[in-house]
């Protein structure tokens, strides 16, 4: 029974909660990126990607316009695991839905975002389909996407791969309506170094950083102090120049004993998803269940 709840309550967390989507159906379609791709390698570890949702949220609110497109149009304040559930169905369906449901989703997301308009409390106008501002939104994601499978899963993983990670996720932000995506390693240092001097942190920015902190997204009571945890180890895998913006910076001892608790816990995790997306499309090509390495 307490195995059950467990599994129940971490995989609530994640887009299957939502239903809708049958990740082993149509038998052989791979997608739009396929078992071999950098994108299933790294988009396939629960524990890891819950990580750097949360960083690439808190790095995402540091843009005034993309800050306030949420602030204005989102019930995100309210419905955390909610705004959770929507966002892993879109990356897990994207990765390892087949074709025709990531493109359907991709429509889906394109039709709210013509719908989200309107101005920053300085005036300037914003709207969620603005390529420059869906260009941002996806590099701090799948840079946050990175860092923690990097740090969490494999530090090993070559950089090639990690350059390749970033060529193939591209086609999505490109789908979304992005322009001018970075695609490797270099370029996204490049283009997150010029974006700094668009970056700030205001009282706005503070309340989502609050709230995240203070009612982490879980399934229940029960659930909440790991979820602190990874709430931690989200602001952790910040670069070093973001925590400081929104004053939640780690000393060297905090971050070590946060990345430790995080291993601790990441098997059971890892155990809870064993029948999550990823693994019901690997079944969808006929392939075996892949073990995910144990660091």
């Amino acid at each position: 029974m307490i195995r059950e709840r467990i599994e129940a309550q971490v995989l609530g967390l994640t887009g299957l909660a939502l239903g809708g989507i049958d990740f082993e159906q149509p038998a052989g379609d791979p997608g739009l990126f396929g078992p071999d791709s950098a994108a299933w390698r790294v988009h396939g570890d629960f524990t890891s990607m819950l990580v750097g949702g949360i960083a690439a949220l808190m790095l995402q609110m540091l843009h005034p316009l993309a800050l306030a497109g949420v602030w204005d149009h989102s019930n995100f304040r309210q419905d955390m695991l909610g705004r959770l559930r929507r966002t892993g169905q879109f990356i897990s369906g994207t990765t390892y839905g087949s074709a025709a449901d990531a493109e359907r989703l991709i429509a889906r997301v394109r039709g709210i975002h013509e719908q989200v308009r309107g101005a920053a409390p300085d005036g300037t106008p914003y709207a969620a389909d603005d390529p420059d501002l869906l260009t941002w939104v996806h590099v701090a994601e799948v840079s946050s996407f990175l860092a923690a499978h990097l740090r969490y899963l494999d530090p090993g993983l070559p950089g090639a791969e990690q350059d390749r990670y970033y060529d193939e996720i591209s086609l999505i932000a490109y789908r979304l309506g992005a322009r001018a995506v970075p695609r490797s390693r270099a370029e996204v240092a490049a283009y997150i170094a010029r974006m700094r001097s668009q970056l700030a942190c205001s009282d706005r920015t503070r309340e989502i950083s609050r709230i995240l902190l203070d009612h982490p997204p879980a399934v229940s009571v029960t659930a909440r102090p790991v979820s602190r945890i990874m709430m931690q180890a989200g602001i952790g895998l910040l670069p070093d120049w973001a925590s400081a913006m929104l004053g939640l910076e780690q000393g060297p001892w905090r971050r070590r004993a946060v990345e430790r608790s995080v291993h601790a816990i990441a098997p059971v995790l890892r155990w809870a998803v064993r029948n999550g997306s990823a693994h019901r499309a690997r079944r969808r090509m006929g392939l075996p269940a892949r073990a995910q390495a144990r660091i």
